[in-house]
């Protein structure tokens, strides 16, 4: 009797109670799942409360400059333009019509990106205006009438239309390295390799502003121009900007080259008695770049320079080329400014 109630309370024990020890859940996995089930409900929530935040910031920001205060620096005028009206006469004074529609894009999204950049990180620069239309300064600008004038009769509407075209295309859209506007500055010819923005403006290192190789400038005319200067003008040139400037022209190394950056452009020269960085050259001496070699036989130095204007970010002729072969917009602006995207 004993050994047949052993044997029942074991098959009990077996078909019943078993199962529904090994089917219990383990109260420490039960909290662990639920732990990480709402930590990654929570991150998600945290990270689109973050997004939300970045993009409204970004609105914000952007939706601020819609109208642009533009000051006229010869009248001392300001006028208020809506962003797109404004860039018409960016893209007209800063690339030519005849260049590639994507081109003309890469320009327009480069341009309303550098002043959005510019308004928000150069307020009272102008007083009651955002950006003014000296390119010394900031950037060109060219009224439709005065474009008009300079043009053809017969292609100025189809060239001011193709302008409009391009920058209402891309109306909107800003270049952007870690979800903020971008310093976008732009150039005319690079030399076929674009300078990083370290090696000039006092060695500020924009991470986006890096040296890139170009393809096909070599086919434009603002790839290479050389200037004769007398020794003499090169002496009063220089004491222009140095009262106690002198030079020994006996002296074979009276002119030396004394540093290269990166890309090959002249990063400090010495001119008798001085040594001055290669941009401050470029400027006293009227070279349309840093990138340049010279030569001296007895009366005149001769430079030989190669691309046009200072080489940091998007060269407008190697755009235009990059369109020819091919690229979009995005394309073009991706390969200029290293990491970035458009918003």
């Amino acid at each position: 009797m004993k050994k047949f109630l052993l044997y029942l309370l074991g098959f009990v024990f077996v078909v019943f109670i078993l199962p529904i020890i090994c089917t219990t859940p383990n109260k420490e996995q039960e909290v662990v799942a639920n732990i990480t089930e709402e930590n990654t409900e929570m991150q998600s929530t945290n990270n689109t409360e973050n997004n939300n935040v970045q993009n409204q910031n970004y609105d914000e920001n952007y939706l601020k400059y819609q109208t642009i205060r533009l000051l006229h620096t010869e009248t001392g005028q300001i006028e208020e333009l809506s962003m797109d009206e404004y860039l018409y006469g960016v893209v007209a004074a800063e690339m030519p019509a005849s260049y590639e529609v994507e081109a003309l894009k890469a320009q327009a999204i480069v341009a309303r990106t550098y002043t959005i950049y510019q308004a928000m990180n150069s307020v009272g620069k102008h007083e009651n205006a955002d950006i003014c239309d000296n390119y010394a300064c900031c950037q060109a600008w060219i009224s439709k009438e005065e474009r008009f004038a300079s043009w053809d009769p017969n292609e100025a509407e189809a060239n001011w239309q193709k302008i409009v075209d391009c920058v209402n295309a891309t109306t909107g859209r800003i270049i952007t390295y870690n979800g903020q506007p971008i310093n976008a500055f732009f150039h005319s010819n690079s030399g076929g390799t674009t300078e990083a923005s370290l090696n000039i403006w006092g060695g500020i290192d924009y991470p986006y502003l890096k040296s890139v190789e170009t393809s096909g400038e070599d086919g434009y005319s603002q790839y290479s121009s050389e200037v004769t200067i007398s020794k003499e003008d090169l002496e009063n040139k220089m004491k222009e900007k140095y009262q106690d400037f002198e030079i020994d022209f006996s002296d074979e190394n009276c002119v030396q080259i004394l540093e290269y950056t990166s890309s090959n452009r002249v990063k400090t020269i010495k001119i008798g008695n001085k040594e001055i960085a290669g941009t401050e050259a470029r400027t006293i001496l009227g070279l349309k770049s840093t990138n340049f070699t010279f030569s001296f036989d007895g009366s005149n130095f001769t430079f030989s320079v190669v691309g046009n204007g200072h080489g940091v970010g998007m060269s407008q002729t190697g755009a235009d080329s990059m369109a020819k072969n091919g690229s979009n917009y995005e394309e073009i602006i991706k390969h200029f400014y290293t990491g970035v995207e458009i918003k």
